[in-house]
C-alpha cells in the first residue's frame, strides 16, 4: 500500500513539473517575453459636437520573426499566419522562409455609412486612418515580381473572401482594380487596390472578424460588440492592418470605429432646454452589456476617453482644467491616470485622456460621462473638405464634379507666409462603362478658370479599355493657401452594356467608388506626455505617426439606360403559346381516326328510334293482351300522329 502511494505521488509530482514548465513556456510566450508573441486590446471614447459618441476599439497582434513563424503561434491568428507564411524546404544553414503571397503591407476595410468629416472631425488621427468608403476597401503592396503581381492579387482576393465570408473575389477582375502610383505616398509598381462601393456589410463579416482575436468575445473588451447595437449606429467600420517586415516580424492591426446615439433621458433638470445639452452616457446604456474583466492572453487592456482641445478650453475658462469632474461634466470613476497632449502651439489648449485599466474580473467598469450643462464646440477640421457630385441630364452623357471648399481653418497656416501653397492629391478610379475624357479637364480657383499648367504639378492618366481596365486619374494640385474653393469637372459618356453585364439592380444605377483627397503637406500626429504612457500603448503610438490628412468623398450613382428586362420573358411565353398551339392541333390531326369515327356515327342513327315509334312501342305494350283494346290501340296511335304534327 506503501508502495502503491509513492507510486501516485511520484506520478502527480510529475505532472505538476509538466503542467509547471508548460504553462512557464506558454504564458512567457503569451504574456512576460517581449521577444515572444504579444496582443493588446484598446477602446477610446470621444464625445462628439452633434450629441453622438465615438468608440474606437484597437487590438493589436504581433509575431516576431523567428523560425517557427508561421507553424507555430500561440495568439498570431492562424488563419492570417497561414494567409502569408508558407514553409520551405531547408537549405544548408539552416531553417528558411517564404511569404506565401509576399505580402508588405494590406489593408482591408467594410465599412456602413459616410463618416462626416464637418462634425466629427476631419485632421485627428481617427479621421486619418479609419475614415474609410462605403463598403469594401482593399489595397496591398507585394515583394514579387512585376509580370506575378496581378495572379497573386487574384488568389489573395479569393482567400480574404473565404475568410472573411464576402464578395472580395469581385476584385479579381482586372476591371476592378487598378495600380495607384503616388496617392499612397509609395511611389511603387507593385501596389493593387479595389473598391466594391456596393457591399453590404452584416455580421457575416464581423464574426470572422471576431474569431482573429484571440479571446474572441468571449472575453476582454470584445464582450462590448453587442450586434444590434453596433449595426443601429450612423457609423460603422472594421478595418485589417497588416504590415510584414523581416525585423518586426509581422503586426495585425484590427480596429473597429462606431458613431452612436446615446438613449436620451429626459428626467433632468436641463431636459426643456434646447439641443445644445449633450446627452448622458455610459459603456452599459450605449452597448447594452456590462465590461467585467480583461483577455487573459492580453498584455494591456485599457479604456482611454477623449476630451477634445475646445472642451479643456471651456473647463480651463470654469477654472477646472484637467478636472474629470466639474460644474460642466462629470467622469465617472475616477481615471488610472491624466495623459496631456504635447500642443506646438502653447497658447492654445491641449486635448486630454482619461485612463482607465481594465484588469478587474468581478467588478464591472461602467466608464461614462454626465453633462451638467450646455455646451457647443466643433471638432478640428482639414483645411477644405472635398466632396463630389454629377453634373448634367440624360441617359447619354455627363459630367464628373470635384469640389474643394475651404474651411477657414487657419491653423495649418499660422506658421506659414503669406505666399504658402497648398498640394492636394486627387485619386479617382471610374468604372470602364463611364468613358471619362481627361482632355476636357477643368480647374476652376474661387469659381475662376485656370490654366491647367499652373495649377497641376504632377498628372498621372490611365484610360480604361472595354471590358478589360477601369480608368484612373491621379493629380498633385498646387494652389494658394488663401483660396475658398477649388473645382474640377470632367466629362464622360455613358457606354453600352450587354444585358448579362447588368446587376440584379440595373434600374438603381451603377456606383463609382469613391474618390479620395489627400493633403501631403498636413499630418494628423499627437504626440502625449505622462509617465511613459505611450511606450505601452499601441494606440497612442499609432496617434504619433505622421499620418497625411485624407479625405473620401461621396459614392457617385450613375443611371444607366437599361434594356427591357421583361422583353425575353415575354418572347418566352408568346413562342411557347404558339409552339402549344401548332402542336396541339398538328398531334391532334395525326391521333383521329374519321373513317372510322364515320361508321360509328351511322351505327349510332342505325339504331337510334324516333318519337313517335317510342310512344307507340310504349302504348302498345301497355294495351296489349287486354279486352276490347283493338279500338283504344287505333286511338292511341291517331293521338300520337296528331301531337307530333301539332308540336312540329
Amino acid at each position: 500500500m506503501a508502495a502503491l502511494c509513492r507510486r501516485f505521488t511520484g506520478f502527480h509530482f510529475l505532472l505538476v513539473l509538466v503542467s509547471l514548465s508548460i504553462s512557464s513556456l506558454v504564458f512567457g510566450d503569451w504574456i512576460g517575453d517581449d521577444e515572444g508573441e504579444q496582443f493588446t486590446e484598446e477602446l477610446l471614447l470621444k464625445p462628439l459636437p452633434d450629441r453622438k459618441v465615438l468608440a474606437h476599439f484597437h487590438f493589436q497582434s504581433t509575431a516576431h520573426p523567428s523560425p517557427d513563424s508561421g507553424h507555430h503561434h500561440h495568439l498570431f491568428p492562424k488563419a492570417i499566419a497561414q494567409l502569408i507564411w508558407n514553409r520551405a524546404p531547408c537549405d544548408a544553414v539552416g531553417h528558411f522562409m517564404v511569404q506565401k503571397f509576399q505580402i508588405r503591407d494590406l489593408e482591408l476595410s467594410f465599412t456602413q455609412g459616410r463618416w462626416n468629416y464637418e462634425n466629427w472631425g476631419g485632421s485627428d488621427p481617427i479621421s486619418s486612418t479609419n475614415a474609410k468608403p462605403p463598403g469594401v476597401e482593399l489595397w496591398a503592396t507585394f515583394n514579387v515580381p512585376v509580370v506575378e503581381i496581378d495572379t497573386t492579387w487574384k488568389n489573395l482576393t479569393h482567400a480574404l473572401s473565404g475568410l472573411f465570408c464576402s464578395s472580395i473575389n469581385f476584385l479579381e477582375s482586372s476591371t476592378s482594380y487598378t495600380t495607384p502610383s503616388f496617392v499612397f505616398g509609395l511611389n511603387v509598381s507593385n501596389i493593387r487596390y479595389g473598391a466594391l462601393p456596393r457591399e453590404a456589410v452584416c455580421t457575416e463579416n464581423l464574426t470572422p472578424w471576431l474569431k482573429l482575436l484571440p479571446c474572441r468575445d468571449k472575453a476582454g473588451l470584445a464582450t462590448l460588440l453587442d450586434r444590434p447595437s453596433i449595426y443601429k449606429g450612423y457609423y460603422h467600420s472594421q478595418k485589417l492592418r497588416l504590415t510584414s517586415t523581416k525585423l518586426s516580424g509581422i503586426i495585425l492591426e484590427q480596429t473597429l470605429t462606431i458613431v452612436l446615439q446615446p438613449n436620451i433621458q429626459r428626467n433632468s433638470a436641463h431636459s426643456l432646454l434646447d439641443g445644445a445639452i449633450q446627452p448622458s452616457w455610459s459603456i452599459s446604456s450605449m452597448f447594452k452589456r456590462n465590461l467585467t474583466g480583461s483577455c487573459v492572453l492580453a498584455r494591456t487592456s485599457r479604456i482611454l476617453v477623449e476630451l477634445e482641445k475646445n472642451i479643456v478650453s471651456k473647463l480651463e475658462e470654469l477654472g477646472h482644467g484637467g478636472s474629470w469632474s466639474n460644474s460642466l461634466l462629470d467622469l465617472s470613476p475616477n481615471p488610472f491616470r491624466v495623459i496631456k497632449e504635447v500642443n506646438p502651439f502653447p497658447e492654445e489648449s491641449n486635448s486630454i485622456l482619461f485612463e482607465y485599466v481594465n484588469s478587474k474580473e468581478y467588478e464591472p467598469l461602467d466608464v461614462g460621462i454626465k453633462w451638467k450643462l450646455p455646451f457647443v464646440w466643433s471638432s478640428p477640421h482639414a483645411p477644405f473638405h472635398a466632396s463630389r457630385f454629377l453634373m448634367g441630364s440624360g441617359t447619354e452623357r455627363g459630367s464628373i464634379a470635384i469640389s474643394l471648399q475651404s474651411t477657414k481653418s487657419d491653423e495649418y497656416f499660422r506658421s506659414k507666409s503669406n505666399e504658402c501653397r497648398m498640394q492636394a492629391v486627387v485619386f479617382q478610379v471610374v468604372p470602364w462603362y463611364v468613358k471619362v475624357y481627361y482632355h476636357t479637364l477643368q480647374i476652376f480657383i474661387d469659381q475662376k478658370l485656370q490654366n491647367l499648367s499652373d495649377v497641376i504639378e504632377k498628372i498621372r492618366v490611365t484610360p480604361s479599355e472595354d471590358k478589360k481596365l477601369p480608368g484612373t486619374l491621379e493629380l498633385v494640385l498646387g494652389y494658394p493657401c488663401t483660396v475658398q474653393s477649388v473645382a474640377l469637372t470632367l466629362d464622360f459618356d455613358k457606354g453600352f452594356l450587354h444585358i448579362h453585364e447588368y446587376p440584379p439592380d440595373a434600374n438603381q444605377g451603377f456606383d463609382i467608388p469613391s474618390a479620395l483627397v489627400t493633403f501631403p503637406n498636413l499630418h494628423s500626429s499627437r504626440i502625449y506626455i505622462g509617465d511613459d504612457s505611450s511606450v505601452h500603448s499601441p494606440l497612442l503610438l499609432k496617434f504619433q505617426e505622421k499620418n497625411v490628412v485624407l479625405s473620401y468623398t461621396e459614392v457617385l450613382l450613375v443611371p444607366f439606360t437599361t434594356p427591357d428586362f421583361s422583353m425575353p420573358y415575354n418572347v418566352i411565353t408568346f413562342t411557347c403559346t404558339v409552339l402549344a398551339l401548332y402542336f396541339g392541333s398538328l398531334l391532334n390531326v395525326l391521333r383521329r381516326r374519321i373513317g372510322e369515327e364515320e361508321r360509328l356515327m351511322r351505327s349510332k342513327d342505325a339504331n337510334k328510334r324516333g318519337l313517335i315509334p317510342s310512344i307507340v312501342s310504349k302504348i302498345t305494350s301497355k294495351l296489349r293482351g287486354m279486352p276490347g283494346s283493338k279500338p283504344l290501340l287505333i286511338f292511341a296511335v291517331v293521338l300520337s300522329v296528331l301531337f307530333h304534327y301539332i308540336v312540329n
